[in-house]
């Protein structure tokens, strides 16, 4: 049976999509982008500081669906760049959360974003 996860510590979606369901241990969460959960602005700086945004509102979500607070379930991750000149400053922040034995991945450079945003990640998870 599939579970709506949903938490106050990440951002409300923006249209017709749950930010993640979950279904016989895995979690498939939905895109999420640099918005901060507390002002539902979207955070000021570079893709490094939207890169970092996005990691706390997926860890939030990881945390809601009773995956405990690691990242380290997360087996893949779809990574949207506006421009990918972005890649590195991107890449450096998204390091830092999963130093070892990081989870398959994907990175594209798209025309547009939601809210004209630098960065999206979508991921997903295993109990």
């Amino acid at each position: 049976m599939k579970k709506i996860i949903y938490t106050e510590n990440a951002p409300a979606p923006i249209g017709p999509y749950s930010q993640a369901v979950e279904h016989n241990g895995t979690l498939f969460i939905s895109g999420q982008i640099p918005v901060d959960p507390e002002t539902g602005a979207i955070v000021e700086g570079g893709v490094a500081e939207q890169t970092e945004q996005v990691m706390r509102n997926i860890k939030a979500i990881i945390e809601a669906a009773g995956f405990g607070n690691d990242l380290a379930k997360i087996v893949k991750c779809t990574i949207y760049l506006k421009d990918m000149s972005f890649f590195a400053d991107m890449n450096a922040v998204y390091a830092n959360y999963f130093p070892v034995d990081p989870p398959a991945r994907a990175a594209f450079a798209v025309k547009e974003l939601p809210l004209d945003v630098m960065v999206e990640i979508e991921a997903i998870a295993i109990m």
